[in-house]
């Protein structure tokens, strides 16, 4: 299959576009690499990668792409509640007018394949899961312009929606920021975390595991199509006083507290049933006490200041 990956050499893009061409794809990887990254150097090799360095909004160059395209897969995207609160409008026109600009340009028969964000789901009801029925209610502009991207896509057709959990594992395009990337970092190097609002419960996924869901849903379209799915680990629906006691079983002298005072600016609260896409078949791969000792290892060879987003 011919796949457009816009945002590829991100995060994501950066594990899932291997994992693409490895299965015999082909691929039109477009990033505007603004990280200055080379997460996609080990791909260069393979005559199904197709690199294009651009803007995912510039309607002229993804008309272009989209031309040899079967699926579309849009990754690109100002990821996460500080970046787009720092450049709202570099947030409005990534993460929701290329999604706009891909849904006019795309012929009727090419799918698309979404990473929407769980954090959607903002405040939930204590002890309720979350599941595609439960309505959305962000709590930031990044929840509220990928609810809205979401919505859109789903009102297009002929596409999969994924509510990811939060993302954590070595990718080569590594981010230290995410809860258990950061959380982890912080216990190898620092040996120690303070803790706002320790309480606040939130669910997981490993990234390999968010390339395995992609392909699970080009596997399973035609019984997935048009329904938005809840992709996380069920067995991590964890505080993050809890996160920390799972880390701590890896790297015993972390040592971690709850602030009394101060609160955390990310206010997402919620546990996730990932019933849903489970019962299409998929499962994770990768258990979270697995993606620790891999960050674990991660944290020999990089340092924080070479991987942020904001």
């Amino acid at each position: 299959m011919r796949i457009l990956v816009t945002g590829a050499a991100g995060y994501i893009g950066s594990v899932l576009v291997p994992t693409l061409l490895q299965q015999g794809h082909e691929v039109t990887a477009l990033d505007n690499f603004m990280y200055n990254q080379s997460s996609l150097l080990d791909c260069c090799h393979d005559e199904n990668l197709t690199l294009v360095r651009g803007d995912a909004r510039d309607r002229n160059l993804v008309s272009k792409c989209l031309k040899s395209a079967d699926a579309i897969f849009p990754l690109a995207c100002l990821t996460g509640a500080p970046i787009c609160a720092k450049d709202p409008v570099g947030a409005q026109s990534t993460n929701l007018d290329a999604i706009r600009i891909l849904l006019e340009l795309r012929s009727t028969d090419q799918i698309v394949i979404f990473p929407n964000t769980n954090s959607g789901y903002g405040i939930g009801d204590k002890g309720a899961f979350c599941t595609e029925e439960t309505p959305l209610r962000p709590i930031s502009l990044y929840g509220r312009l990928k609810v809205d991207a979401e919505n859109a896509i789903l009102d297009a057709g002929n596409c999969v929606t994924f509510r990811l959990a939060t993302v954590f594992g070595i990718s080569p395009r590594m981010r230290l920021d995410l809860l258990v990337n950061d959380f982890t970092y912080r216990a190898v190097t620092d040996r120690f975390v303070v803790l706002f609002e320790a309480h606040f419960k939130r669910n997981y996924i490993h990234v390999r595991d968010v390339a395995k869901v992609f392909l699970h849903a080009l596997g399973n379209f035609d019984t997935m199509k048009n329904e938005p799915y809840n992709v996380g680990l069920s067995e991590a629906n964890l505080s993050k006083w809890e996160l920390c006691e799972e880390i701590k079983k890896q790297v015993p002298e972390f040592y971690f507290i709850e602030s009394k005072i101060g609160e955390d600016p990310d206010k997402r609260d919620y546990i996730v049933s990932n019933a849903k896409i489970e019962a299409t078949g998929f499962r994770p791969d990768v258990g979270l006490q697995k993606g620790i000792a891999e960050l674990i290892k991660g944290y020999h060879v990089i340092r924080r200041m070479q991987f942020s987003n904001v």
